[in-house]
């Protein structure tokens, strides 16, 4: 059995990640840390596993007799959780600390960036793990099959609605019910801080790209999911992408072309991604949909532990879409 450590205990994507571990048939939960609620019975802050994990209280220090840590702490906190660690315990980090290239060393870690559809045998080969964004995830996955193939020729234009629990826990103006109920707005136009690990990772597969990533996120006015539509000039017909799709995720198990039209539902409480491509005139349109909370945050963070361990990459993340 793999041991594990989460340390930031009470957050949306830690909740997840006990949910979806203590059915994992390979993994044993020791130490779950809450500096905020130490000594606090784990239930009752995620009500959803009453009857799960019954008596496990969070904990204020690590347990160090730990195979994989999982650290949820949010931005900015890893580095500090990171000089308490073991150099022999595995990291998966799903904050955005170190998924960017330049900052991606610590010590003597060189974390690798977590996309198992971009490079699963390099995770396979690696102790430290920086987790994708969401809204990375999301896009990166509707554009890898055309940079692999050296087919971005011009700008990428992309808009994309998360559900609220992309914010977080922590309570805020704008995941406020009475604000986010039958409302919508954008943010952090062209400026969104996914665009750094997508752009990085575009230059990285295609190097010879030199247009531009056009951004527009929004706030949705539901709890969970992602739904990204992206644009970009195409020479080749629609069959010929399709064909080109499904031909780069032959091999990658959650990822799914859809020859109709998708929905968020489809994914949620799933570690899918759903494509559906479109082609009007010269412009190649394709729909990407995640759950945020699992294939944007946790589910891929149990993936790439898969991958680590060596275990079949799907195990514990055989999940059914809540669809109605």
């Amino acid at each position: 059995m793999i041991e594990i450590g989460i340390i930031g205990g009470t957050g949306y994507t830690a909740g997840e990640l006990i949910r979806l571990m203590i059915h994992h048939p390979k993994t044993k939960i020791k130490s779950i840390v809450s500096r905020s609620h130490p000594g606090k019975l784990i239930h009752l802050i995620h009500q959803d596993l009453l009857g799960e994990i019954e008596n496990m209280k969070f904990s204020r220090d690590l347990n160090k007799e730990i195979d994989v840590v999982f650290l949820c702490s949010g931005h900015g906190q890893s580095r500090k959780e990171l000089n308490h660690i073991s150099e022999i315990t595995k990291v998966i980090d799903l904050s955005q600390d170190f998924r960017i290239m330049n900052q991606s060393a610590f010590k003597n870690r060189n974390f690798v960036y977590g996309l198992p559809e971009l490079q699963k045998e390099t995770i396979k080969k690696s102790n430290s793990i920086a987790n994708p964004g969401c809204f990375a995830t999301a896009i990166l996955l509707a554009i890898l099959p055309l940079a692999k193939n050296q087919l971005l020729k011009k700008n990428i234009h992309i808009s994309a609605i998360t559900g609220s629990t992309g914010s977080g826990r922590k309570q805020s103006d704008t995941n406020h019910f009475s604000w986010r109920n039958n409302n919508i707005s954008a943010y952090n136009i062209f400026q969104h801080q996914h665009l750094q690990e997508i752009e990085q990772t575009i230059h990285k597969i295609q190097n010879n790209f030199c247009s531009k990533v056009y951004f527009v996120p929004y706030r949705g006015n539901f709890s969970r999911g992602i739904i990204t539509t992206l644009y970009t000039y195409s020479t080749f017909s629609l069959e010929k992408n399709r064909e080109i799709f499904k031909e780069y995720y032959q091999n990658h198990p959650f990822v799914n072309i859809s020859d109709i039209n998708i929905d968020v539902k489809q994914v949620v409480n799933t570690n899918k991604c759903i494509l559906h491509l479109v082609k009007e005139k010269d412009q190649l349109v394709v729909i990407s949909i995640i759950d945020n909370l699992i294939k944007g945050a946790s589910g891929q963070a149990i993936q790439n532990m898969n991958l680590i361990f060596n275990l079949d990459e799907t195990c514990g993340l055989k999940l059914k879409s809540v669809r109605f």
